[in-house]
């Protein structure tokens, strides 16, 4: 029987509201429970980036990040592959993957730029219900 692969781990702003929708709406449609998720400014989120040779998060970190396979992916190839990963319809997400990654990095970071002025942010990150306990690191 082959193994098993492990979960793909979901790298986020823990304060950013956003970020937070984005986590709140791959649980919903992750039926198979495939991710898993760690805020960047937790100890496991660093332990997590440094494993994989990345630089600490920044103090407003600007990217969610992806860790799958063993390969970190971050801005618009982070969250297409994400799409991809959570099956029909969201698949359709990765007709993005047309546009030149120029484009679709530059309007990741424009929102990122602005997302806690359009949507807010924690004082501290946001715990999960103790029902999605076992899916944060």
């Amino acid at each position: 029987m082959p193994p098993t692969p492990a979960p793909a781990v979901i790298l986020f702003d823990g304060v950013c509201n956003l970020c937070h929708g984005f986590v709140q709406f791959v649980i919903r449609h992750d039926a198979a429970g495939r991710f898993r998720f760690a805020a960047l400014q937790s100890a496991a989120g660093r332990a997590l980036l440094a494993a994989h040779g990345a630089p600490p998060p920044a103090p407003d970190p600007e990217s969610v990040l992806l860790l799958l396979n063993g390969r970190l992916y971050s801005h618009s190839g982070a969250v297409l592959r994400i799409a991809r990963e959570l099956g029909w319809p969201w698949r359709l997400a990765a007709a993005g993957w047309v546009l030149p990654r120029a484009w679709r990095d530059g309007l990741y970071r424009f929102v990122a730029r602005h997302r806690y002025r359009w949507f807010g942010r924690q004082e501290n990150c946001l715990l999960p219900t103790p029902a999605l306990q076992a899916r944060f690191l």
